[in-house]
Parts: C-alpha cells; structure tokens; sequence
C-alpha cells in the first residue's frame, strides 16, 4: 500500500523523491520505498522530511506516534497563553515577523492594530523586500460574513469600513506583500512567522482584541501547529487575489 500522503505533500511542493532523498541525504530508493510500500523511516528520518515538506510528522506517518506521545508533544508546542489580545506585548508581535527568514502569514478580517502601527508596517515591508513571503488575508468587505460580524459585535457597518481600510493600508503600505480576500467565518485570527504563531481566539459578540491569544512553536510529533497552518492554507486557497 502507498503512503498517498507523502506523495501528495511531495507533490505539493513540487519536488520528487531525488529531490527530498538529497535534502535529507538518505538513498532514494528508501524513500521510494517510503512512498510506495509505505515503509516507515526512522525517526530522525520522518522529522527531517516532515521538516523539508513543511506538514506534520504525524500527517505523514500517523501511526508512528502513539496518540499519547502526540499529545505530549502538542502540549509543548505551547510557549504561553495571553487573556486577551491587548495583553500581549508589543514586542512580540515585532520579534514574530523580525525573525521570520521564510513566511509571514496573517489572516484577519481587518488587523486594525497592525496597519495602525507604523512600526509593525515598515518591519512587514522590510521583511518582504528581503525575500521573505509575506501573505495578508483581509475580509471581503461587502461578504456576509464581514456584515455578519459587524451586526454580531454590534458596530454594524464598522467592520466593512475598517476591512476596506485595511485594503488601502496593506496595499500601499507593505510592498511585495500577496494579498487575499477572503468570505471565511473567522473562527480565529492567525499571525505566522515560519514556525511559530500567535492565534487569536475568537469569541461570539466580542471584540477580537479581549479575547485569548496562543502563542505557539512548532514541536516535533506535535498537531497544533499544523492544525492552523491547515486552516490558514485553507482560507489561503479560497481567497480571491486582490486587484492591483
């Protein structure tokens, strides 16, 4: 039986088996055998290609962990967890983009906060212009959702004001930035740099800056990262490119 999920996330990132046996410096026909007959690697060999692939061990190789030792490490992919989004310090919000080397990924409905914060601007556009990726999902302004959540916070048209806002800034403001539209439910609000994230949990009828924030790190065997990087690509593939 061929492992289906490994030769998805090969293909997904557009390399072949040479290719990640090179990466991970195994010989290919191990990894042909890991595709093919589903044979399962050694450890340091499922963290290494997990790691080059950029999915979850446990994804790819599900029964090489038990559900304990999944867990576990999940478990310590949490750093912290802040009450409300206004209790997160600033500078962590700028240390999460600064030490980025490979992608920034936001997902909001309008990130007021952020565009609103020059500093935290300039670092998006800084972190873009050296080659970082730099991905930006804004809400639709005019989709149901976005009015939706405007009547469930009890601002009305605010929220379609603030997200068409946030168009104009991100655009104008953070060069070399894709930015997406998107018609989500917002279960979360979900900021990346490379391996580690703060999502903002949301609350019905509350505003997204009094409730909880996560900050997370990717561990080995863990899923709660990959959980909401699935998410993110998610909305990711059902946005609609902004018009330039």
């Amino acid at each position: 039986m061929a492992n289906e999920r490994l030769r998805a996330a090969l293909l997904a990132k557009g390399v072949g088996v040479g290719d990640l046996a090179e990466a991970i410096q195994v010989d290919p026909k191990t990894v042909e055998r890991w595709v093919t007959k589903d044979r399962e690697p050694y450890r340091k060999h499922r963290y290494a290609a997990a790691s080059y692939l950029g999915v979850d061990e446990s994804y790819l190789w599900p029964k090489a962990l038990s559900r304990e030792q999944v867990a576990s490490a999940s478990e310590s992919e949490i750093i912290t967890v802040y009450p409300h989004r206004w209790a997160v310090p600033r500078d962590a919000w700028g240390h999460l983009f600064e030490k980025a080397s490979q992608e920034i990924g936001i997902l909001v409905y309008s990130g007021t906060f952020i565009h609103d914060d020059k500093g935290l601007m300039r670092l998006l556009a800084d972190r873009a212009g050296a080659g970082v990726r730099v991905r930006i999902l804004l809400g639709e302004p005019d989709s149901a959702e976005v009015a939706q959540r405007g009547i469930d916070e009890n601002i009305g048209d605010a929220m379609r004001d603030r997200c068409k806002q946030a168009i104009t800034y991100f655009r104008n403001l953070v060069p070399g930035a894709e930015i997406r539209l998107h018609r989500t439910v917002l279960y979360n609000s979900i900021f990346r740099g490379d391996d580690q994230l703060l999502v903002n949990t949301h609350a019905y009828g509350q505003p997204a800056g009094d409730a909880p924030v996560l900050h997370l790190r990717r561990v080995a065997g863990g899923d709660m990262v990959g959980l909401y990087l699935g998410s993110f690509e998610k909305t990711w593939d059902g946005a609609v490119p902004l018009e330039s």
